[in-house]
């Protein structure tokens, strides 16, 4: 794994400290010796002007990255202001204000800016036309960051599941077949699923490397929802029939979705397979349910 440039003692700033990838960041930065600072929301707004450039200014930050946005897909929907706010705007600052400063931008946008017509896997240049509110949210940021600063690395990535927090699917789909209850999954949607750990750890060694443009960072693998879920609880040696597979009407979701999403790289393939990913991610849970879990896990 690399290491932080010799020449500088600055920190990392990450943004979104709370959520699922800032914590990761935060986690994996201290198991890799990289001095980083992490703020959540109320440290720091991104969608100020002036706390960007507060922030910049007191910590000095060789690159900053943001983990900070808008997740709730289905809710944007019908309040897009605030989605726009914390995923077009938020990282727009940012760009500015790290353009200014000459530091270093890793962001992160989603599968979800194409619209699934075509049936193989996304690659960066592909034409991206987003079918809903925050699709359309990250395309615009990815737009705005790369304007305001071309040599920004912008990762698009898709579904996350890892041991470090309960807001995943993979952590849903198992505790459903654990309870020995029904879990309804899509099955006429394709996604690329993806560790958070190996997501994160390739995501810094892009931003050591001084990488920029748009990325496509996931695991090796395409999957329904349903053969994601079936492929995770068959991986825990649990029984598959709770997996009942749904057309992605059922659900009722506000915000449309592609049929397909899978994304691929021209970049060559950076990440290791979903079922490595399936395999790590409960080791590290057994690990984190043990009586004295370490401080960290290498994911």
């Amino acid at each position: 794994m690399k290491t932080a440039p010799s020449t500088t003692q600055q920190p990392l700033l990450i943004t979104g400290s709370n959520g699922t990838l800032g914590r990761a960041f935060r986690l994996i930065c201290r198991i890799r010796g990289l001095e980083a600072v992490s703020l959540d929301r109320t440290a720091l707004d991104i969608t100020s002007a002036d706390a960007v450039e507060e922030a910049l200014r007191t910590y000095q930050p060789w690159a900053v990255v943001n983990a900070a946005g808008y997740v709730r897909v289905d809710a944007a929907e019908n309040e897009p202001s605030p989605c726009y706010q914390q995923n077009t705007t938020g990282p727009s600052l940012l760009a500015q204000a790290c353009a200014a400063h000459g530091v270093a931008l890793l962001t992160f946008s989603s599968d979800l800016v194409f619209d699934g017509q075509q049936r193989r896997a996304y690659l960066e240049n592909d034409l991206a036309r987003p079918l809903n509110v925050y699709g359309h949210s990250k395309l615009l940021a990815e737009q705005a960051v790369l304007a305001h600063h071309p040599r920004a690395l912008v990762v698009r990535t898709s579904s996350f599941f890892g041991a470090w927090d309960e807001h995943n699917f993979v952590h849903h789909a198992l505790a459903a077949a654990r309870q020995g209850q029904v879990f309804p999954a899509a099955d006429n949607v394709v996604i690329t699923p993806t560790y958070v750990p190996d997501l994160v750890n390739t995501s810094l060694d892009l931003l050591l490397d001084e990488e920029k443009g748009i990325w496509h960072l996931t695991n090796e693998g395409t999957y329904t929802w349903a053969e994601l879920a079936r492929l995770a609880v068959a991986t825990a040696g649990l029984d598959t029939a709770c997996v009942v597979p749904q057309p992605v009407a059922a659900f009722g979701w506000a915000a449309p979705r592609p049929g397909f999403s899978a994304l691929g790289s021209n970049q060559g393939i950076l990440l290791p397979s979903v079922e490595s990913g399936l395999h790590r991610y409960l080791a590290d849970a057994q690990v984190l349910q043990s009586a004295n879990p370490p401080a960290f896990l290498l994911g």
